[in-house]
């Protein structure tokens, strides 16, 4: 499935009022579909852009996936764990921001070390909030040894306490191609703040770290 849009927008005036999204044939279906925007879903982004997110489903853009994550499925976002106080809450921000975009009924923030939660608390918050499924996505760019090990490691021994709920360790980000527009949207926004015709963003505010030197 493809999409495109009718009333481009640009970054001063909000005029986009259509999505059509195209089906391939064999479905069964119409082949395109036009989709009302929801206005609330517009958010703007720190390189003065216009972001739109549509909830169809948990299977990304546009799509439902049948084997998606169910309302007794336990979604545990786990980091590395940073002894800086600062770091550890943006997890908990990404955490709420994800809850809310996709609509999951159980997502928890966990650290792998360095920090709390632990993977062993937020397994057993899983559990106890009904799920008799964990799935632990690392906030993690590329696979190493935390991914390979250390993480199945730990939840693995979380999981002993509750037999009877499969658990299972997704694949870090890797290679997304939307993280090429996430890396491109960081660096237009620090030059944009150097310039002095940006606010400092979240991840950087009070650290004194946006310096052309």
């Amino acid at each position: 499935m493809s999409y495109s849009t009718s009333n481009v927008v640009d970054n001063s005036e909000l005029v986009l009022t259509k999505i059509v999204l195209y089906y391939p044939r064999g479905l069964g279906q119409n082949y395109s579909t036009a989709v009302n925007l929801n206005f609330s879903n517009l958010q703007r982004g720190p390189s003065r852009t216009r972001v739109l997110s549509i909830g169809t489903g948990n299977g990304g853009l546009g799509q439902t996936n049948p084997h998606g994550v169910g309302n007794r499925d336990g979604g545990v976002i786990i980091d590395h764990g940073s002894r800086r106080k600062e770091s550890n809450l943006m997890l908990n921000e990404f955490v709420d921001m994800f809850r809310e975009r996709t609509g999951y009924a159980i997502v928890e923030p966990a650290h792998m070390e360095l920090a709390d939660p632990s993977i062993q608390d937020v397994f057993n918050s899983c559990v106890e909030q009904g799920a008799n499924r964990v799935i632990v996505s690392p906030f993690f760019l590329l696979p190493g040894r935390h991914w390979k090990q250390d993480i199945p490691s730990l939840t693995a021994e979380a999981a002993k306490e509750h037999p009877g709920v499969s658990y299972m360790v997704t694949a870090p980000l890797g290679l997304h191609p939307l993280l090429v527009d996430v890396m491109n949207d960081r660096i237009n926004h620090c030059l944009s703040h150097v310039a002095g015709d940006a606010s400092e963003c979240a991840v950087c505010v009070g650290t004194g770290k946006w310096q052309l030197h």
